[in-house]
């Protein structure tokens, strides 16, 4: 039986320059967690105030849509594109910017407790809603959509926006994230290589089955990458967002899970082509 060195040498040389990258990202994580912190906190000017209930308990919500200019900006948007955005099949191809408060109960008007949450988006494309009742609608829905995505609930979108109140309760501070932005965007560059990338096939799972969730497992199937170097994760509080390069894959998904984004793992199996995250469930 003969050995082909030329193999053998090529695999060694893979797993050389493997090593290598792992290193170089691993110094500029530290580089970047060190430079850029991890989040600021903010205090929101109000906004409008909305008035819906749960579904299917009929508990009173509302919902403060606040303002903010540390919040960062969408993508250009008229008015034309939003009506065929909400046409279109896959309406989460455009992503709007915003925090998600803690739910906190206040007094209505009629002195009865309810439940309030308070979102922040940017203060320039709040204004734009004020002006137009299409885009505050959509606002308002992507809004309710974050919360349930975020809280496991489903709100009536019977909703109200109050007229001559801008906010229920008091207007707290916020701790918004700044450290996951720059590498969503460096997962972006172009347009057309977001568009030219497949959505690959994917699973999530919890562990244990039974009881409270303690992980949130994702498997993603990537056929054709060849190594964990072609990637680039980004792994929100309620958000997953993957890119393999140059331009093979993208997924980008909402969860209904609170994740511990520190203490979660990725590790990558070459021999099926398997990415699999383990994220710890914090609520």
């Amino acid at each position: 039986m003969t050995t082909d060195c030329s193999l053998l040498k090529s695999e060694l040389e893979l797993q050389r320059q493997e090593e290598i990258y792992q290193q170089l990202l691993l110094k500029t994580m530290e580089k970047m967690q060190t430079e850029n912190p991890e989040s600021k906190v903010i205090l929101p000017q109000p906004g409008m105030c909305v008035k819906t209930v749960t579904e299917p308990g009929k508990q009173k919500v509302f919902v403060n849509i606040c303002q903010s200019s540390s919040v960062p900006a969408p993508g250009d948007l008229s008015r034309e594109e939003l009506v065929e955005l909400l046409q279109s099949d896959d309406p989460s191809g455009y992503r709007l910017p915003m925090s998600l408060g803690e739910p906190h109960v206040e007094m209505d008007n009629k002195s009865e407790g309810c439940t309030v949450y308070d979102v922040v988006i940017n203060q320039e494309f709040f204004q734009k809603c004020q002006k137009d009742t299409l885009f505050q609608q959509f606002v308002i829905l992507v809004s309710f959509e974050g919360l349930e995505n975020k809280y496991n609930l489903e709100l009536s979108r019977d909703w109200k926006v109050l007229k001559n109140r801008k906010f229920l309760g008091s207007v707290s501070e916020q701790n918004i994230r700044t450290k996951s932005r720059p590498i969503i965007q460096e997962m972006q560059p172009q347009e057309s290589s977001t568009a030219l990338a497949k959505r690959p096939e994917f699973t999530l799972l919890v562990e244990p089955l039974a009881g409270d969730p303690e992980y949130l497992i994702a498997e993603i199937k990537l056929p054709g990458v060849a190594a964990s170097r072609s990637l680039v994760l980004d792994i929100g509080e309620d958000r997953l967002v993957l890119n393999a390069r140059p331009s093979l894959f993208h997924l980008d998904i909402f969860h209904p899970f609170f994740v511990n984004q520190e203490d979660s793992v990725a590790l990558y199996n070459t021999s099926n082509q398997v990415l699999t995250v383990t994220m710890p469930v914090v609520s």
